[in-house]
């Protein structure tokens, strides 16, 4: 992944340019880091702001669905224990991984990485992704990207 904060004029799709340059950063992740097999994000209620892959809406819902339930076992450990706000939690499956990463002004990066990904190297993607993305979320933004996403076809 390369710096730059710039869009793609064809991802842009009538989306501010805030909102354009966040979609797009987040398609780039997904595309550019190895294992990495689907990402998206989700502001702290659930609802799905942002997907790395256009064609497969109703799957994005499901993962979606599911980041949300993993952050409410993380909140309700988090607050038995008194273990602080959230950092990233990490699933662990035969078949892959699924982590999930705070990015701030109450959304998270959800990420299915393949078996094969190296953690450590989908772990720091996933940190400059975070340090990149989570410098523009507001929840102007998280609102202006959820109409966006649940105006997507269903794939």
């Amino acid at each position: 992944m390369t710096d730059d904060f710039t869009t793609d004029p064809a991802t842009a799709e009538g989306l501010g340019e805030s909102a354009a340059n966040f979609t797009w950063l987040l398609e780039r992740f997904a595309a550019e880091s190895a294992g990495v097999l689907d990402a998206i994000a989700v502001s702290s209620d659930g609802m799905l702001i942002a997907v790395s892959r256009r064609d497969g809406h109703a799957d994005s819902e499901r993962l979606g669905a599911v980041i949300s339930g993993m952050l409410s076992l993380a909140a309700g450990a988090s607050a038995n224990y008194g273990l602080g706000d959230l950092s990233r939690v990490i699933m662990d499956y035969l078949g892959g991984r699924l982590l999930v990463s705070a990015l701030g002004s109450g959304a998270v990066l959800g990420v299915v990485a393949s078996k094969d990904a190296k953690l450590a190297d989908v772990a720091y993607e996933m940190t400059l992704f975070t340090e990149r993305a989570g410098a523009v979320i507001s929840p102007e933004l998280i609102v202006e990207l959820q109409k966006r996403v649940t105006s997507a076809p269903a794939g």
